[in-house]
């Protein structure tokens, strides 16, 4: 603006932290985002930040050339009384509190049109919904690092330049062609060689979607040359037991440990900690169940994950409810100060166990 005085309402102050302040002087940028029907987020390249009105009972000047305490110090100038204009004054200025990136969303986006493999019908039909990874930043409520670090951990996948989640089938599908083949060849699940890998399973599915299984179960590493992965008994196991527990609403725990245990390559051992924030075991029904439970389903909201925990199973214990809450826990919040906010202890049968504060909706 020029010389004239300003409206209280053609400027925001924006309070930085001094991190984020040293990455706008360096000239990086931030950016607000959200869409018209959710509150606005700050993001810089890593964090998420919500923006909150704050009002002062002072009033804040804004005076032009305005030098500060420490400047003056520095200058060590005469006392003089310096005539000035003032350019404008606010009563409130933005305050950023760090949050927790706002993800649900990028799930229900990507769920849209799932990947079912190179022949699908779906395929063919082009107005079926895809997002690049500019049309995610435009929409989803997160930094860059964390939107990426988010479709890793979805197991998306970039093809054509557009993101895709796997449908669930064709990833099982692709995850025992390579699990046959390692039986078949006799090889360690610690070094499964890529380039054999691609030329024996290629004719099958496309190269690019046999390496994507690898890295989504396995790790990957470089041995004189040659690349490998090390598969992860633990998500391999933890797969087929999605795999099993799909199809059914509850199932007999005894039985389903028996199924599950066989229906995994040889050489792998099942355990029930591999499921943690899958599957839920019930341990007061006759006989005891297990049933599919998954935390990237449950709302993202703290207080709305309580009620629909608390709808579920009226008490639980520690241990059943932290991969359930887990994901909610601030930079320096633990799961026990979560549980005294949200819920109520009670001793049961000598365990403790969690109630919910309020009543259930």
């Amino acid at each position: 603006p020029g010389a004239s005085a300003a409206a209280a309402g053609d400027f925001c102050l924006l309070e930085l932290e001094p991190a984020l302040c040293q990455q706008v002087e360096a000239g990086r940028s931030l950016v607000i985002r959200g869409d018209k029907d959710e509150p606005a987020v700050l993001c810089s390249k890593d964090k998420t930040y919500d923006l909150k009105i704050a009002d002062t009972s002072n009033m804040l000047l804004l005076i032009p050339g305005c030098k500060t305490p420490d400047q003056l110090k520095m200058e060590e100038t005469h006392c003089n009384i310096i005539h000035t204009e003032i350019f404008g004054f606010s009563n409130n200025y933005w305050e950023l509190r760090r949050c927790r990136p706002k993800l649900k969303k990028l799930k229900r986006l990507l769920m849209e049109n799932t990947y079912e493999g190179p022949d699908s019908q779906k395929e063919e039909n082009s107005n079926c919904s895809k997002y690049t990874t500019e049309d995610l930043l435009d929409q989803i409520q997160a930094s860059e690092e964390e939107l990426m670090a988010q479709l890793q951990v979805l197991n998306a996948c970039e093809i054509g330049g557009y993101w895709r989640i796997l449908e669930f089938d064709y990833e099982m599908k692709l995850l025992n062609h390579v699990t046959q083949l390692v039986d078949s060849e006799s090889w360690s699940f610690s070094k499964v060689p890529l380039n054999i890998c691609l030329q024996e399973l290629g004719p099958l599915e496309p190269e690019k979607m046999i390496e994507h299984c690898l890295k989504c179960y396995g790790r990957k590493y470089v041995e004189e040359g040659e690349v490998y992965f090390e598969l992860s008994a633990d998500k391999i196991c933890r797969a087929t037991a999605q795999m099993l527990l799909q199809n059914a609403v509850k199932f007999n725990l005894a039985e389903f440990q028996e199924v599950w245990q066989q229906s995994v390559p040889e050489g792998m051992t099942t355990r029930l900690d591999q499921l943690k924030g899958l599957a839920l075991v019930d341990r007061q029904s006759r006989p005891e169940t297990i049933f599919l439970l998954k935390v990237d389903d449950l709302p993202e909201d703290n207080q709305e994950r309580f009620n629909s925990l608390f709808s579920l199973r009226e008490k639980w214990t520690e241990e059943a409810i932290a991969p359930y809450i887990q994901d909610l826990c601030g930079e320096k919040q633990t799961i026990g100060a979560l549980l005294t906010k949200h819920s109520r202890s009670s001793m049961q049968n000598g365990v403790k166990v969690y109630n919910s504060r309020r009543p259930i909706p």
